[in-house]
């Protein structure tokens, strides 16, 4: 009888340490997890006018660290925050320095050979914006202007891509941040910014004039957001899956949405109004984490 207590106690003990591997061991025994966030990808993820980091996929970050802290049978989890750039982010997840990356990164198949993405908590597409008076509602109208996109990003490549595909002949540039790309077509030094078209809604809605500027019918790609983790870590995955699951389950997502999407958010109290889309509505009633632009059509 002692040999098989003796051997339920170590197999328990077995599965206990399996599920402490990797983020999850690293978490327990430093008694902290760090979150990478942005500074500017409203409202995702970005500084409030008290410099703290705030925003929709902050919430959602939020409620994976409280099913962190129950899983490991924590009372206390310290919660430290990295601040990421489209470049970096992925280079600091692959080198433990994050451990959630709480932002607006598209989750796409060429990432997944480098990090992993849990559940989907956004559809968006990528558009470009430009000034009203520009007229450049198709991919045929920037032919040979002078295009910006944030380094780093899925939207930059793909320009740049369709720009050799397609003969445009258009000038890409890069700029650092989201921020400064939008500045560059306010200032006349690029006619358009490629990025996803949420993000875009939120710099036009925070520009001095947003009825100059359009952002464009046509979509060049479907761009699915999830929330970044290291790559072959399953015990973790598990434990932050379960969580968004259970938050889209327990429909404890539509009050996060409203909040950050047909509310005002801070620091400004810039009210976007954005209605949940069918594609989200799809993942929220059937979860999934693929990073195929065909899993949101």
């Amino acid at each position: 009888m002692n040999r098989i207590f003796a051997l339920l106690a170590a197999l328990a003990f077995a599965a206990t340490a399996a599920a402490q591997e990797g983020t999850l061991k690293k978490i327990k025994d430093s008694g902290a997890i760090t979150i990478g966030h942005r500074d500017a990808s409203v409202p995702f993820s970005y500084y409030d006018d008290k410099q703290q980091p705030v925003g929709y996929a902050m919430d959602l970050c939020a409620r994976i660290v409280v099913a962190v802290k129950t899983e490991l049978k924590m009372q206390k989890i310290e919660t430290k925050y990295q601040l990421v750039t489209s470049a970096n982010r992925i280079p600091l997840m692959a080198n433990g320095t994050i451990d959630l990356e709480c932002g607006s990164t598209t989750n796409n198949l060429e990432r997944q050979k480098l990090v992993w993405f849990t559940i989907t908590h956004f559809v968006t597409a990528n558009r470009w914006v430009a000034k009203r008076t520009a007229k450049l509602n198709k991919l045929a109208d920037l032919k040979g202007k002078t295009i910006v996109s944030t380094a780093g990003t899925t939207n930059i490549k793909q320009i740049t891509e369709l720009n050799g595909e397609q003969k445009l002949g258009a000038n890409i540039i890069s700029a650092n941040g989201h921020a400064e790309a939008f500045q560059m077509v306010e200032t006349g030094r690029a006619v358009a910014f490629v990025m996803d078209d949420i993000l875009l809604y939120s710099l036009v809605a925070q520009s001095r004039s947003p009825k100059d500027y359009a952002i464009s019918p046509e979509a060049l790609s479907v761009e699915p957001y999830g929330i970044m983790l290291r790559k072959d870590d399953a015990a973790f995955k598990k434990v932050v899956d379960a969580a968004m699951v259970n938050t889209y389950k327990s429909g404890a997502i539509n009050a996060i949405y409203d909040k950050w999407f047909q509310k005002p958010v801070p620091p400004k109290g810039i009210n976007l109004n954005v209605p949940m889309s069918d594609a989200f509505k799809k993942v929220i009633k059937s979860p999934t984490d693929s990073g195929d632009q065909s899993a949101y059509k």
